[in-house]
């Protein structure tokens, strides 16, 4: 095999941003992934540029020179950008690669803009595409493996690839490492849902965090697991055979039935500073919030308090919604919701709009069967900017009604105030203050108060939310020339458009 000139681009942004927020946190938000595709590729004999755009450089700058074979990896908001770069790529002669979750939910569409598109990735599927390196134009050839890699490199070996992302983080340096893939959970929404729970090697993870110890005197690890501490004991006995008591700050992802009180105690002990669960519903996937059949507002009350407990114990706590699910009707989910804010004030609730992914959930073959996809580009399917399956059980102004008021409430000043006062230490007191007034709180309200106005006002806005259009309007167009820049000149002819039921056309070849 020739030596190959590689780049490597992890897209964590989708376009230039200045807000708060994503200057704090944005390259904390770097993917494993790219940096291990990376690691791969140095070690197969090829020379390696590495690339984490966050939306703060200017990207055309940062990209690799002269390079045969370029990687990209990127979520599905980031495709249109993902899109212009494989074509300016090409342009000067390289074969293009894209990889990671809009490259697994939509690889019918990608395919016409790159020359491989890649589902589960392991190494010797890297080795496949370095071997090959050869131009499949004008559709790209799809590449998979039949499970999800058994190993991982770790943190040390990953190490000259994580270390100039932390640089651009300039307050929070986190570490990204993972100790499992998939999800013994089944919610109908996530693309880990159909994925089978693996942990990782253990041994890997003891030695990435005596190796953290030696580059920090106090080091901050985010893990990447869909959901952490399935095996809980593993894991924790790997972390206490590794670190000191406390003398690794860690951050996770985990769900209410895996956060009893025993379990937080160990936690504690051993540096977690914050959680994500996921709630979701007040309705539904009562077995991941440890709820059962409980509904309602006494799911509320019953979450609130595992939550409230959570609390005693950790820092920091923030709490995922879904909106918009089938199983939500009228009002009353959203003033649940708004009672939970009053219930356990000291939590961050994270609002997500019901969006369908492709393929990444079985479930979006029902929304593509009943034709409730909206043709929204990618740009916009970030799960708040736009929400591309019609609400069964509610119009479009009414349902907007409803969202706006409960962020409003939840980002109000009475409600940052409380939050506040129920946090303890200043760090995640001003984390909340921060999320609140940045894009994630007052700029969604901002955002979401626009295109309800536009409901009423803009016809071609309304009939295109009705599918009595497929006209991208306006407003959305303007944004998307924004986000790209420069780089639209490169979007391909065709890239804002793609085809709803490419999923459902499939399963039915």
């Amino acid at each position: 095999m020739r030596k190959l000139r590689v780049g490597v681009i992890d897209l964590v942004a989708k376009g230039p941003t200045r807000a708060l927020f994503a200057r704090v946190m944005n390259a904390n938000f770097a993917a494993i992934m790219p940096q291990v595709i990376a690691t791969w590729c140095e070690q197969e004999g090829h020379d390696v540029t590495f690339v984490c755009y966050t939306g703060f450089e200017n990207l055309v700058e940062e990209l690799p020179d002269n390079v045969d074979l370029v990687f990209i990896g990127a979520f599905t908001e980031a495709a249109q950008l993902a899109y212009a770069l494989s074509n300016l790529f090409r342009s000067r002669g390289a074969v293009t690669v894209i990889g990671g979750p809009h490259a697994r939910c939509y690889p019918q569409d990608a395919v016409k803009y790159f020359d491989y598109v890649l589902g589960f990735t392991d190494r010797a599927v890297i080795c496949e595409v370095l071997e090959d390196c050869s131009e499949h134009r004008p559709i790209g050839m799809c590449v998979a493996a039949k499970q999800q890699p058994l190993a991982l490199p770790g943190v040390r070996e990953r190490w000259k690839f994580i270390e100039p992302t932390l640089k651009k983080a300039p307050f929070i340096k986190m570490v990204p490492m993972i100790g499992s893939l998939g999800c013994p959970y089944t919610c109908s929404f996530c693309i880990d849902s159909v994925i089978p729970y693996q942990p990782l090697d253990c041994d890997v993870i003891k030695e990435d965090l005596k190796f953290l110890l030696q580059k920090f005197k106090r080091p901050l690890v985010g893990w990447h697991d869909p959901n952490f501490g399935v095996r809980f004991n593993d894991i924790m006995n790997a972390i206490e055979e590794a670190a000191p008591p406390d003398s690794i700050d860690f951050i996770a992802e985990s769900s209410l039935s895996l956060l009893s009180e025993p379990h937080l105690k160990r936690l504690k002990q051993n540096g977690f500073k914050a959680l994500l669960p996921g709630i979701e519903s007040w309705y539904d996937l009562g077995d991941k919030s440890k709820t059962g059949r409980t509904k309602g507002l006494d799911k509320v009350r019953q979450v609130s308090d595992h939550v409230n407990m959570i609390l005693s114990y950790m820092p920091y706590i923030q709490t995922n919604f879904v909106l918009g699910l089938d199983s939500d009707e009228g009002a009353e989910p959203f003033e649940l919701t708004k009672r939970f804010v009053d219930l356990a004030p000291g939590a961050f609730p994270g609002y997500s709009l019901l969006s369908a992914f492709g393929q990444a959930a079985p479930l979006n073959l029902e929304y593509q069967r009943a034709d409730r996809v909206l043709p929204f580009p990618f740009q916009f399917l970030n799960n708040n900017q736009a929400m591309n399956v019609k609400p069964k059980n509610y119009s479009w102004p009414d349902f907007y009604n409803h969202v706006i008021d409960l962020v409003e409430y939840t980002y109000s000043w009475r409600a940052i105030f409380n939050r506040g006062r129920a946090n303890k230490g200043m760090i995640p007191r001003w984390m909340n203050v921060v999320r609140a007034v940045s894009s994630e709180g007052f700029g969604r309200i901002k955002y979401h108060t626009e295109v309800r106005r536009r409901l009423d006002t803009d016809r071609q806005f309304r009939r295109y939310f009705e599918r009595e259009s497929t006209e991208l309007p306006q407003f959305y167009l303007d944004l998307a020339r924004r986000d790209l820049g420069s780089l639209w000149e490169w979007l391909p002819k065709g890239a804002m458009d793609h085809d709803t039921n490419a999923y459902l056309k499939s399963v039915m070849m």
